[in-house]
């Protein structure tokens, strides 16, 4: 099954566009087109409701967004996410010092390892970042 962004709901137009902006239109579409009769209807929840009605909402910036993703990430354990996220924190502006300073405050308020985790990944993935951008120069 795949999404067709032109049957779906405004809501979901809507999250795709802010999905595709913070996240990368390339990961973003290959979310979808490889979702299936199974994973769909959580592609669809995500888009809407994550992206569409929260990402949407005007009360925080993308930035403080991104800030309190990777916290929340962090303390959960979540590095598929965090390197999700570590991305869309630099596409939204934040620089890999503020991403830095955001999981040291992990470790004090939610403990040594997950914050040693965390930065595991925000280095594997700013080294992934920067190999990206020396091979497409």
């Amino acid at each position: 099954m795949s999404i067709n962004p032109e049957k779906e709901s405004e809501l979901f137009r809507k999250g795709l566009a802010i999905r595709k902006e913070v996240l990368g239109a390339a990961h973003v579409e290959k979310s979808l087109a490889s979702a299936d009769d199974f994973t769909t209807p959580v592609q669809r929840l995500v888009t809407e409701y994550c992206w569409g009605e929260i990402w949407g909402r005007p009360g925080l910036p993308r930035e403080m967004r991104s800030a309190i993703n990777l916290a929340m990430l962090a303390a959960l354990n979540r590095p598929h996410e965090i390197r999700l996220h570590v991305r869309g924190a630099l596409n939204n502006g934040m620089s890999r010092e503020t991403i830095q300073e955001i999981i040291l405050q992990v470790a004090i308020y939610c403990g040594v390892p997950a914050s040693l985790d965390a930065m595991k990944v925000c280095t594997e993935t700013f080294r992934e970042i920067d190999a990206e951008r020396a091979a497409a120069e």
